[in-house]
Formats: C-alpha cells, sequence, structure tokens
C-alpha cells in the first residue's frame, strides 16, 4: 500500500545570481578653450551613478557612469581649476533561464579614480567601479507530508521555523533641498567636486508597508572668492514608505541598499546651494515561518519502503552587523588637510574552519598643503578584517557603508586617517533538508513468540527514534516504560518494551 501526501507550497524567493563584477573605464578628456593648460595634477574624484536596470530572462544588465573631478593646478601658476567628465559603463550578469521574471539589486562601489595629463591641454581619466548585482526569483518550494497514516507506522515530524526572503523590490524618490552654507565657511565661488554617500538609519514592516529613513553624508570642494579651496559637509534627512504586496506579522524585517540614481548641486546667490538627488532604496522583506516536514517512518509490524528529497530552502540563519573602524597613517610633511574621502571595495570571503573571515579592502584619499603651502595629493590603503563563526556549508553575503565623514589629522608623523563604517553580513544555509517524498507499506507480520517483550540497553548517543526503530520499539513506548520527558543521559540503562 502506498501512502498519498499532501503538499505545501511556500511563496519565497531565491537568488538566482549574486556575483560582483568589476569593470574599469578610462576616457581622454579635452580641456575646453576658457581652461588653461595643465601644470600638475592634485587630486582625482568620483560618483557612481546608476541609471537603469533591465532583466532579459537568463540575464540583467545595468548601465550607469561615474562623475568624475580631475583638480589641476594651472601651468601659468593660477588658482586651482577643476575638470568634470562623465564616464559611462555597462554590466551584465548571465545565468540560466529562470522561470519568472526577477527583480533586481544593485550595490555600486567607486574602488578608484585617477587622472592624468596627457598633455597640456589634455586629461586621461581612468575609474574602477565594483558592482554586487543580485537576481530575486519567486519561487514556491513544497513540503509534503503523508496523509492518513495507519496506527503502528511511526513517522518523525520535524518543525522549522525559517526566515525566508518574502518579497524584494524598490522605491524609488528625489530629495530637494535647500542647503545654507554655515558664516564660518568662506563664499563659494566654484565648486570642485562633490559627492553624497546614502545611509539608512532605520527600517521596520508595519503590516503592509515598509517605512524607512535615513541620510545622505554630502561633501563638497569648492574654491572662494580668492582661489582658495575649502571643504565642507552637511546631513540631508530623508524618510520614506513603501507598499507591500501583502501585510506581514511583528516577526518580520527588511533589509534596504539605497543607490544614486542623480546628482545636481548648484550654488545659489546668499550661500544657499540646491541640492537635487535620485535615490532608489532596493528592499528584501524577510518573514518568519514554521515548515513541517516528515523526515523518516518505520513499522515494529511491517516492512516499510520510503524514498527521499532533499527539501531546499533560502534560509537566511543569521544577522549580524558591526561597527568597525579604518585607521591609516599617510607619510607626508603636511602643514593642512584640506579634504579626505575613504573608498571602500565589496567585502571579499575566505573561510577558515568554523569562520568566516571578511576583508574589507579601502583607499583613503587625501587633499592637503605641505609646509611650504603647496597643494598637494596622496593616497592610503589598508584592509581590516571581521571575523564571524559560520559553518563552511554555509554562505555568507556582506556589505560595508560608512558611518559619517572620514577625519584627518596632522602630527609629527604625517597625516592620520580614520574612517567609521559599519558592515552587515547575511549568513545563509546551503543545505537542504531530508523529507520524505513517498510510503509503501507491506502487509502486517505476526509476532515472532521467540522475541523477547523487554529489552535492556544502554542509551549511548543515539536519539530515541533511531533506538526505538533498531529494537521494534516506539519513542512513546520507551518513555513511559522509563518516566522519560527528555533524551536521556548517556550512560541511562533503558527499559525498551518490543512490540
Amino acid at each position: 500500500m502506498e501512502l498519498t501526501f499532501s503538499k505545501t507550497a511556500c511563496q519565497c524567493l531565491r537568488k538566482a545570481v549574486s556575483k560582483i563584477q568589476t569593470q574599469e573605464q578610462t576616457q581622454e578628456v579635452r580641456l575646453t578653450d576658457s581652461m588653461p593648460d595643465i601644470g600638475r595634477v592634485l587630486g582625482s574624484w568620483g560618483q557612481v551613478l546608476i541609471r537603469s536596470k533591465e532583466w532579459r530572462g537568463s540575464a540583467m544588465a545595468v548601465s550607469g557612469g561615474v562623475m568624475a573631478w580631475v583638480l589641476y593646478a594651472p601651468e601659468d601658476g593660477s588658482a586651482p581649476v577643476s575638470m568634470e567628465s562623465w564616464i559611462p559603463f555597462q554590466m551584465h550578469w548571465e545565468f540560466p533561464q529562470t522561470e519568472r521574471d526577477c527583480i533586481m539589486n544593485i550595490v555600486p562601489l567607486l574602488r578608484s579614480v585617477d587622472g592624468r595629463s596627457t598633455s597640456a591641454r589634455k586629461l586621461m581619466i581612468r575609474a574602477n567601479v565594483s558592482v554586487l548585482g543580485q537576481a530575486y526569483e519567486p519561487i514556491e518550494p513544497e513540503s509534503w507530508m503523508p496523509e492518513n497514516v495507519p496506527e503502528d507506522l511511526q513517522l518523525l515530524k520535524a518543525s522549522y521555523p525559517m526566515e525566508l526572503p518574502k518579497e524584494a523590490g524598490e522605491k524609488q524618490f528625489q530629495v530637494d533641498e535647500e542647503l545654507t552654507l554655515p558664516d564660518t565657511y568662506p563664499e563659494v565661488q566654484k565648486l570642485l567636486r562633490y559627492a553624497l554617500q546614502p545611509k539608512i538609519l532605520e527600517q521596520k514592516v508595519m503590516a503592509g508597508r515598509l517605512v524607512f529613513r535615513g541620510k545622505g553624508d554630502l561633501k563638497m570642494l569648492y574654491a572662494d572668492p580668492d582661489g582658495a579651496i575649502h571643504s565642507w559637509e552637511c546631513e540631508v534627512p530623508f524618510s520614506q514608505y513603501a507598499e507591500l504586496d501583502r501585510d506581514y506579522g511583528p516577526n518580520s524585517a527588511a533589509t534596504i541598499m539605497p543607490m544614486l540614481t542623480n546628482l545636481e548641486l548648484m550654488p545659489d546667490e546668499q550661500r544657499r546651494l540646491q541640492l537635487k538627488c535620485g535615490l532608489c532604496g532596493q528592499y528584501v522583506v524577510y518573514d518568519r515561518e514554521m515548515v513541517e516536514i516528515a523526515e523518516d517512518a518505520y513499522s515494529p509490524q511491517r516492512q516499510v519502503k520510503t524514498q527521499m528529497q532533499e527539501l531546499k530552502m533560502p534560509l537566511r540563519l543569521d544577522r549580524k552587523t558591526e561597527s568597525m573602524r579604518t585607521q591609516q597613517q599617510l607619510t607626508a610633511p603636511a602643514e593642512r588637510v584640506v579634504d579626505v574621502c575613504w573608498l571602500a571595495d565589496h567585502p571579499q570571503h575566505r573561510q577558515n574552519a568554523d569562520t568566516a573571515v571578511l576583508a574589507v579592502p579601502g583607499q583613503f584619499q587625501v587633499l592637503y598643503y605641505d609646509n611650504a603651502g603647496m597643494l598637494q595629493s596622496g593616497t592610503a590603503r589598508g584592509e581590516e578584517l571581521w571575523q564571524i563563526p559560520s559553518d563552511p556549508m554555509n554562505k555568507v553575503e556582506a556589505y560595508v557603508q560608512l558611518s559619517g565623514y572620514p577625519v584627518a589629522d596632522v602630527n609629527e608623523q604625517g597625516i592620520a586617517l580614520t574612517a567609521q563604517w559599519e558592515a552587515a553580513a547575511d549568513v545563509f544555509s546551503e543545505q537542504g533538508l531530508p523529507m520524505l517524498t513517498q510510503i509503501t507499506l507491506g502487509e502486517k507480520c505476526e509476532k515472532d513468540p521467540n522475541r523477547p517483550s523487554l529489552i535492556l540497553r544502554k542509551a549511548g548517543e543515539q536519539r530515541l527514534w533511531d533506538i526505538a526503530r533498531e529494537c521494534g520499539s516506539t519513542v512513546d513506548a520507551i518513555m513511559l516504560a522509563n518516566n522519560l520527558e527528555d533524551q536521556p543521559e548517556a550512560d541511562r540503562i533503558l527499559l525498551i518494551p518490543v512490540s
């Protein structure tokens, strides 16, 4: 006799792809006629913007670019000049054909920007971009459970509370702010470069809405009417909500990855600046769900044949966060630091026994005046390690974001550099759960009259289930005969009733 099974579908998301790609683009830029000849390149900066995401069934594509600025000292000795350029890029990820359209999440990071003069009128600008591309596909894995189970059939059932990705999407919005430069700063004559680092401060799933708030750390470099260079930074707050596909309970949570799509900063009269910023909050909603399966079956009274398969679920085991600090020393005779920024790369993961080691490389860029009053630039690279307890069979995905503005202090050795940042890591299970999908029962056998009705046995390290199966008993009978409420100690002698 073959038992029938009921099947319960679990709606969730799986990652069709989660992969980092890097790309380096170069562009030769000719100065406009109004700009003086290049004497010396002082520094280079950039801001990554994502313009579009495209889904293609078995591939996805992203297009964007880097707003790049190169600051140079003119050959005629006049005030430094900034050259702005747009360096476009495109990336695509290929993978096996999916059954449904996916939702894409993109995390771009700028690794480096470098500007060099190829002549007195030309600059060669090189930008290195690293992009994490993820595609979430809706799936409905099924858990199986036998129906109309005979009394003599013993079932090993298991219930697993699982945190599963349930929904992904994005909320695009615009931030328009009028900013006022404090009186303690000189007026803005010309912008030399600017950048904005978005950060999510708080998020909460409230029934059918995802509510979040955050800020953008805006930093600009500018020249005053006398040609002197200054930097100014401020925080630009934002708050938004996204309508979700369904209502979620109190155990739900979300992760949000902000992405810039547009950025403009225009100086106005009376120390005002007009900021226009396009942002995209890319989110994944996780919710807890109990999944029940049958893992094993036997009968003390007849033969039982079973078939198994693995139930694979995109289970998130844990999410860890850590506040970290990167410190480097730039050996240079400095009088005053004008500007400092820190560029982080995506964490690199390696496994060391039961520990996931995440290496986060980064680079400081510094603009400063030396002891002779000359404007100089320098870089300092470093790497921080973050260790997380994790089984080698698990998969770890990590993200980083700055906590604020990097700090530079002039000392006897040069410039001490510090960046505060936050790391977040998701730990996913890569292992499937063993699940019964077929049970065939033989005819009941008569009890052997020579077989003992009671067995004495040491508990050992086996589960009661395994002991009962080997001895032709049941877990309930063993627990009743020995007044047990839980698994016995290994050295306990058990009375085992035999059916």
